[in-house]
């Protein structure tokens, strides 16, 4: 029977009962400069086409070969690996891009912190809009027959459709009344790990994600409030944030095993909501197969009006 489900002692206090540390918004130009490092250091000269002469006292290429490559000078490229990108050219971004052969997430992560580049001085929100989801998005996730669910870019679960939140359940329950967030229950919850058919997938996606929002919001209160609070108390996200991977929210595949359903190969899509700054996310399986047929188990068991005992999202102010 469905929702029978007891969660386990968690190892450690729950989040929204913790004093996260207060740190400092998200390091502009210490962002800047780790990324294109990063990068950098991916790229052997071979790889670039240029002979590799001497002895490297670090891997990759050297700052003086990234400029070749981009056409710039050298001066002005460690300047801009300081993490000083204030007026850089769209040509010049062009030829970073070209020589460091970023992919299209990178390329836009770039784009990202050059457009913040010198905005220190103004202390940003993200569009965090919205802890509010608007009676008309609820009325649209109600109205779709898979899971659907309203996220900000921090990974808060804002709203759901009642398959949805019988998907999410063990991550619901393990906010125990806050706000879900997919991070906090991948990274401290033990359950993640069962739950994800594929934990260090998830977890990588999902830092890549919140890296991909400090570069166009260093000053997202949100995200800086929860970077800290994994970054102490897991060592698996410090690793994975020190690596300055990109991500942005498209399409994509995903393994939940569900502790009622089972094992279900699902494929997401996703949809801005730019008027409020949030992205509304489904989940689908392929037609015809047994993650389809569970799904539907799961659908025949949602109803709009939750009964005793099931989990529920905090109820938002825009309902």
């Amino acid at each position: 029977m469905y929702w029978q489900y007891t969660p386990p002692r968690l190892v450690r206090t729950p989040l929204h009962q913790a004093n996260p540390p207060n740190l400092a918004p998200v390091d502009h130009a210490a962002e800047t400069r780790a990324f294109l490092t990063s990068r950098r250091a991916g790229i052997s000269p071979q790889e670039a086409g240029l002979p590799a002469h001497g002895t490297r006292r670090v891997p990759g290429l050297r700052r003086a070969e990234v400029a070749q490559l981009a056409g710039i000078s050298t001066e002005y490229y460690a300047r801009l690996e300081r993490g000083d990108l204030s007026g850089v050219s769209d040509q010049v971004l062009d030829a970073l891009a070209r020589a460091l052969r970023l992919s299209e997430h990178d390329r836009t992560h770039l784009e990202s912190l050059a457009r913040t580049a010198g905005t220190g001085h103004r202390r940003r929100r993200c569009p965090a809009a919205a802890a509010t989801v608007r009676p008309s998005v609820q009325h649209l996730l109600d109205s779709m027959t898979g899971p659907a669910f309203v996220v900000n870019s921090c990974g808060d679960v804002l709203a759901a459709n009642a398959v949805g939140r019988i998907l999410y359940a063990p991550m619901i329950e393990s906010a125990r009344g806050a706000t879900p967030n997919h991070a906090r229950f991948t990274f401290l919850d033990p359950r993640s790990h069962q739950f994800w058919g594929d934990w260090d997938s998830a977890a990588d996606n999902l830092v890549a994600l919140l890296h991909a929002q400090a570069g166009r919001d260093p000053y997202d209160k949100a995200l800086t409030d929860l970077v800290a609070d994994l970054s102490t108390h897991s060592q698996a996200f410090r690793t994975r944030w020190a690596g300055h991977d990109i991500l942005q929210f498209h399409q994509g595949a995903k393994v939940i095993h569900h502790p009622d359903a089972g094992l279900l190969h699902l494929s997401y899509e996703t949809l801005d909501l730019p008027g409020d700054g949030l992205i509304l996310f489904t989940y689908g399986a392929e037609p015809g197969s047994a993650s389809e047929a569970a799904l539907r188990i799961l659908a025949s068991h949602a109803e709009p009006d939750l009964a005793p005992g099931r989990p529920s999202l905090p109820p938002s102010r825009g309902e």
